[in-house]
């Protein structure tokens, strides 16, 4: 071996594991500190969105959540996460950590994605996007509104908006608006 490939090899393998560490996504357990502390400093909510690459209406959810006329409504109020879970065999690798575990935790598993949650700035449950019958609790496992598009399912979005963020009526009949337009 000569000097070169001595000095050569030590460098390409921590070059390899620089970009294997790139390459790992977080842990579910380490974008919800990030998120938390975020929204400690900026005195807003977190909220979490479980998704995958695959998903058509996890796009259409992060298409309407991003759409000018309600983005900045979004932005103000919420620290917004995403958490990739049940992804395909050959994209495993997107998953975060964990994530599938939280997803369970909060009866997600097996209402379909995308499936979102809410927090308060110290990890608080707030709500998230299952209808539950009148009186039900977090415990109780509802029926997933995913991506809202039907007029209950924005209705239970835009009532979850109201109580945790500091929306105005303009702004939540901005959001109503645009994700009513999902019904296309």
């Amino acid at each position: 071996m000569t000097i070169r490939s001595l000095i050569l090899l030590p460098v390409a393998l921590l070059a390899g594991i620089a970009l294997k560490a790139q390459q790992t996504p977080a842990s579910a357990d380490e974008v919800l500190k990030e998120a938390f502390s975020q929204a400690g400093r900026q005195n807003k909510n977190v909220f979490v969105i479980f998704h995958a690459s695959w998903c058509g209406w996890c796009h259409r959810m992060d298409t309407s959540m991003n759409d000018p006329s309600v983005k900045a409504y979004f932005d103000k109020n919420y620290v917004v996460r995403h958490l990739t879970v049940m992804e395909a065999k050959d994209k495993k690798a997107l998953e975060n950590p964990g994530a599938q575990e939280l997803l369970v935790k909060y009866h997600g598993d097996k209402q379909g994605i995308p499936f979102w949650l809410v927090f308060d700035k110290n990890g608080k449950l707030l709500g998230d996007s299952q209808i539950r019958p009148a009186g039900a609790g977090f415990d109780t496992p509802g029926q997933n509104v995913g991506c809202p598009a039907k007029d209950d399912e924005v209705a239970h979005f835009v009532q979850l908006l109201k109580k945790t963020s500091r929306l105005s009526t303009e702004q939540q009949a901005a959001v109503e608006k645009r994700f009513l337009q999902n019904q296309r």
